[in-house]
C-alpha cells in the first residue's frame, strides 16, 4: 500500500523537507503533495496565465482562483493531510486547508504547539489526531503501515 499525503501549513520554514527526510529514512510508502512553496510564484500565477491585473486585489483573487484549483486537486487525491500550524506566522491558509480536508472527509493530523490549544480547541476535535511534533506525525506514519 502507497499513501499520498498532503502536506498543508506554512511555507517559510523547513518542516515538510524534515517529514520527507524521515518518512523516507523509514522508508515509509508515501508521495507527498502541497501547495506551492515558491511564495513568488503562487502570488503572481493568476498574473502568469491571465495576463496582468488592474490593481492588488484582482491580482490576489486571480492568483487566489489558480493556487485554490491546485489544492483542491491534490487534497482531493491525498489519503491523507497533515496541517502544520507554525510559531511564528499567520496561519489562515493553514486553517482554510485544514477545514477543507474535514469538510472532504480526508483524515486529519493537526499539529500545534500546546499554546496554541486554546485557538485550534475545535479544529482539534474534527481532526484524527492532534500532536505537537513533527517527530509524533512520523510515529504516526509509522503506525498506519504496521
Amino acid at each position: 500500500m502507497r499513501l499520498t499525503v498532503y502536506l498543508a501549513g506554512e511555507i517559510h520554514t523547513n518542516w515538510r523537507d524534515e517529514i520527507k527526510e524521515k518518512a523516507a529514512a523509514l522508508q515509509l510508502p508515501i508521495d507527498f503533495v502541497g501547495p506551492m512553496e515558491d511564495h513568488d510564484r503562487s502570488d503572481n500565477i493568476g498574473e502568469e496565465i491571465l495576463g496582468e491585473q488592474p490593481n492588488a486585489i484582482f491580482k490576489d483573487a486571480a492568483a487566489s482562483n489558480f493556487n485554490n484549483l491546485r489544492t483542491e486537486i491534490l487534497m482531493q487525491k491525498s489519503d491523507l493531510v497533515i496541517a502544520l500550524f507554525g510559531e511564528k506566522y499567520k496561519q489562515w491558509n493553514t486553517a482554510m486547508d485544514a477545514s477543507a480536508a474535514v469538510a472532504l472527509g480526508k483524515p486529519l493530523i493537526l499539529v500545534r504547539q500546546e499554546e496554541h490549544h486554546h485557538a485550534l480547541k475545535e479544529l482539534s476535535r474534527k481532526a484524527h489526531a492532534t500532536v505537537e511534533s513533527v517527530d509524533q506525525v512520523i510515529q504516526a506514519l509509522q503506525y498506519i503501515f504496521e
